[in-house]
């Protein structure tokens, strides 16, 4: 039989036996609309009665479903189902009825960027994002007294003041990447005052249901096919600076090298605070450092199945705390005497492996960032990567990373890996029957345009 099942997304077909179970329905539901979560309910009347709950046991005919019936589809307390990619045109192939369930959804589907509009109200951003967006976030300047020529109580182009995302004023700072929130001033700066801004996540995917052609692997369209990727250096980042609470953080978490020469991982707790140094900036505080179950050498690192891992986080979040980032050692002593350790990572090396780089992009995809402009609801992570190394003095030195947007989408769709025997050099995956792997290009012989430092 043919069930019509409607949502805030449109309507689609969904073709289904009445001998399978409510559970098949929820599962081929979850598929023709390409949803994040099964965070939904189906009812047989628009005003949420009659639900077809989800059972292994009971089959689609108990409920009385016939070829044709309409059912009902809505989220579970606000929950953000659909992807970014979804819109009125209907991506399973099925033909979308013309009357829209809602006027809301018609007016979402009339104007572009409403719909991250809509979800401005739902989505809760991270406290900090909250205070920076009150904040008027101008650069004061003092007024110049060879240049000024007015009283004190005016202003003029030479000590007015400046935006937080004004360019001079960066470079003058030696700030090399604009912060998030200032890059998000700067897109509303407009006559619109951001009114249309969605920012879409990239995607190496193919997008289903097309029904121009077979499915992939036979074949493959323009609208699709995802589009190639060029790497640039990313203009902005989430998180400006990572500050340890007091240094017997660290100490404690040196204390496992320096008894055993073996290398170490670590899962950073703190807060998001705002970092008064960078415009508009975010610094993550940390206070506490949890070493997970792991194997290591000298080498090498292996994680450990972790049986306490949600243990620790409820301890975290009743402590108002939350993980903010991954620390990890690469340490390799030059004077025991001395106590320096060798100078591993530069300009002429790495500072980053592609493993790393990799390791860095997971973990900033678990733990996104909550962003009302994303039509998803989120866009980008505050989660840092901090490597412990040594310096160019030979001393012990912590430095912070996060890896671009781009890398952080490769690795989603498990399109780049770690080549064998050069560490600083990851490698695109092939597309094969499998999976479809969109082309990869850099303008520029520096290949750290992944990483933001």
């Amino acid at each position: 039989m043919l069930l019509r099942v409607q949502s805030p997304d449109g309507t689609r077909r969904v073709e289904i036996s009445g001998t399978d179970t409510t559970s098949k329905l929820y599962e081929k539901v979850h598929d023709i609309f390409d949803l994040n979560s099964f965070a939904f309910s189906l009812f047989k009347e628009r005003n949420n009665k009659n639900e077809i709950a989800s059972s292994k046991s009971k089959i689609i005919k108990t409920h009385g479903l016939r070829h044709g019936d309409m059912i009902y589809l809505v989220p579970l307390n606000g929950a953000l189902l659909f992807s970014t990619n979804s819109s009125n045109s209907n991506q399973s192939g099925e033909p979308v009825d013309s009357q829209p369930s809602t006027s809301s959804t018609n007016a979402s589907q009339s104007r572009p960027g409403s719909a991250a509009t809509a979800n401005k109200s739902i989505v809760k951003e991270d406290d900090v994002d909250v205070l920076l967006s009150k904040l008027d976030g101008k650069i004061k300047r003092n007024r110049d007294d060879k240049l000024c020529r007015h009283n004190s109580n005016s202003a003029c182009v030479h000590c007015s003041p400046l935006e937080p995302f004004d360019e001079n004023y960066l470079k003058e700072q030696n700030i090399k990447h604009l912060s998030f929130n200032s890059y998000i001033r700067k897109l509303t700066s407009g006559v619109d005052r951001g009114k249309f801004l969605a920012l879409e996540d990239i995607t190496c995917r193919v997008k289903n249901g097309c029904k121009d052609h077979p499915p992939w692997p036979k074949g493959i369209c323009s609208k699709c096919q995802p589009s190639a990727i060029t790497l640039n250096r990313q203009i902005y980042r989430h998180l400006d600076n990572v500050a340890f609470e007091n240094t017997n953080l660290v100490e404690r978490f040196l204390y496992y090298w320096r008894t055993t020469g073996h290398q170490r991982i670590g899962i950073l707790y703190g807060v998001y605070e705002i970092h008064a140094d960078v415009p508009l900036g975010v610094r993550a505080n940390v206070v506490a450092i949890y070493e997970p179950p792991q194997e290591s050498t000298r080498d090498s690192i292996r994680l450990l199945p972790d049986d306490k891992e949600e243990l620790v986080d409820q301890i975290a979040d009743a402590l108002g705390l939350r993980r903010v980032g991954w620390i990890f050692t690469d340490l390799m002593p030059e004077d025991v005497q001395t106590g320096t350790v060798k100078h591993t990572r530069n300009i002429d090396t790495h500072f980053l492996s592609a493993q790393e780089c990799i390791m860095a992009g997971y973990y900033q995809n678990k733990y996104p960032n909550p962003c009302k402009y994303s039509s998803s609801g989120i866009f980008g992570s505050k989660f840092v990567t901090v490597c412990v190394t040594g310096d160019k003095n030979n001393q012990v030195i912590m430095e912070g990373y996060q890896v671009s947007q781009q890398c952080m989408a490769l690795v989603r769709d498990n399109c780049l890996v770690p080549t064998k025997d050069l560490p600083e050099l990851g490698y695109v995956r092939e597309s094969s029957d499998k999976q479809y792997v969109p082309d990869v290009y850099y303008k520029v012989s520096d290949f750290r345009l992944l990483m933001v430092e």
